[in-house]
């Protein structure tokens, strides 16, 4: 072999020593699924014979539980704001950068976030609407 084909060979075997990248998060957030499957794992990998401080837990429990509160206030607030736009004419950047105005007729909340539909054109994001007329 070449030393580079053992290069090769050594990063596709496994056991070889060489790790793969870790898988990546490209919003570079943490959601409610995250935190629930990091205290599943925890809880699964804790010595029975040895348990996790149960004050611990429920310190845990109590700051997810306030994330996700937080989180929801955040969603209504939102939501709220682009109900407050329902008829009115709002400038909004476009997608070449372009200022486009229009009447808002529609709101639409997703997991990805609200957005609002603009003269016929749904998927319009709040921050991207710069003036309200």
């Amino acid at each position: 072999m070449t030393g580079t084909s053992q290069v090769a060979a050594a990063q596709a075997s496994p056991g070889s020593g060489v790790h793969e990248a870790p898988p990546t998060n490209p919003s570079a957030t943490l959601g409610q699924n995250d935190f629930l499957k990091l205290m599943i794992a925890q809880l699964q990998a804790q010595d029975p014979l040895s348990p996790a401080n149960t004050n611990e837990y429920l310190s845990e429990l109590a700051q997810f539980t306030q994330v996700e509160q937080t989180t929801n206030l955040a969603n209504s607030s939102e939501l709220t704001g682009a109900v407050q736009l329902l008829g009115h004419t709002v400038t909004y950047n476009g997608p070449q950068g372009q200022l486009v105005t229009g009447k808002v007729e529609g709101v639409q909340t997703t997991s990805a976030g609200t957005t609002v539909t603009v003269e016929g054109k749904p998927g319009i994001k709040l921050s991207s609407v710069v003036e309200v007329h």
